[in-house]
């Protein structure tokens, strides 16, 4: 039985799996999210010095580099690699194989949602606060839900688009955070950062163009209100990631405030190495994820070269 139109068909093949019997468990973790990221910790760590996780960081994004491809190649595989319909794909809701695969596959997606919480326990534990602003913490927050609904009533079909390119773009950007933290000596090989912002913004583009073009085809069934709810989140991160480039790296000799977009390419500046700080090349800015608070404090204050 493939998908008719009605959102408020809740799918009977994932009623019993893990956390989707009902969406308590969802927004409950979703606001101890939030009250850990915004309270909790920050008093917690207040008079604590910052921890040195950089081989953490590295191993924690090496695990969500190679989890984000794991993802990646399931939507492929149960359904956008030549079988599922680019200008108009309704949810299979048969029980056969492929389509059991593809609901298996969103709820990886939905699993992820929360192993990204970590970003920002991780800044939190390095004392960025100042990286976990409300934007960043709102985005965290409430991407779990978002999906689980998606997953509850629609898991596969047209709008698991979003998640393909998603996910693809995760691949990459662990693989850019993973680099970073491994320290100066390898910024050569991340010299690409700006063009991953770039990428990003392209995403972005990719997801409500795909999203509203069931729009204006009357013959798709589509249900509309998930297609204006990826698409409007498609608008919101598009507008907010070119406002990050534009400051970044139209505005030369200006820093920008952090505004707490994980996704976005962080801005650290500076890293104890055997105990000295070490200027990077101009340009080259990565997030290191064991540069302490004061000598990020030093750095922006310091003249740009």
């Amino acid at each position: 039985m493939f998908g008719d139109g009605n959102p408020t068909k809740q799918d009977p093949r994932v009623k019993d799996w893990a956390m989707m019997q009902s969406p308590l468990p969802t927004i409950g973790a979703c606001l101890c999210y939030a009250l850990a990221a915004k309270v909790i910790g920050p008093r917690l760590m207040a008079n604590r010095k910052p921890f040195d996780l950089r081989q953490v960081l590295v191993v924690y994004n090496l695990a969500q580099t190679v989890f984000s491809a794991w993802i990646f190649y399931e939507y492929l595989m149960s359904g956008w690699w030549g079988h599922y319909d680019f200008r108009c794909q309704l949810v299979d809701y048969s029980r056969s194989p492929m389509a059991m695969r593809m609901a298996n596959t969103c709820w990886w997606y939905y699993f992820s949602k929360f192993t990204e919480f970590f970003d920002t326990l991780f800044f939190v534990l390095r004392k960025k606060n100042e990286q976990v602003s409300t934007l960043h913490v709102i985005h965290h927050g409430i991407m779990p839900f978002s999906v689980w609904m998606g997953l509850k009533f629609a898991p596969g079909g047209h709008s698991t688009f979003f998640a393909l390119l998603n996910t693809f773009v995760h691949i990459v950007m662990y693989f850019y955070y993973m680099v970073a933290a491994m320290g100066p000596k390898y910024q050569k090989y991340i010299w690409w950062k700006k063009y991953l912002t770039a990428f990003q913004m392209v995403q972005f583009v990719l997801i409500f163009s795909h999203q509203l073009q069931v729009l204006f085809r009357p013959s798709c069934q589509y249900p509309h209100v998930f297609v204006y709810w990826i698409a409007m989140h498609g608008f919101l991160f598009l507008f907010l990631f070119s406002d990050f480039y534009k400051a970044r790296y139209t505005k030369p000799g200006q820093r920008i405030a952090k505004n707490g977009l994980c996704m976005a390419v962080m801005d650290d500046s500076a890293s104890p190495l055997n105990g000295k700080h070490y200027k990077q090349a101009e340009g080259s800015e990565v997030p290191n994820s064991y540069a302490s608070s004061s000598a990020d404090a030093f750095v922006r204050r310091r003249p740009v070269s």
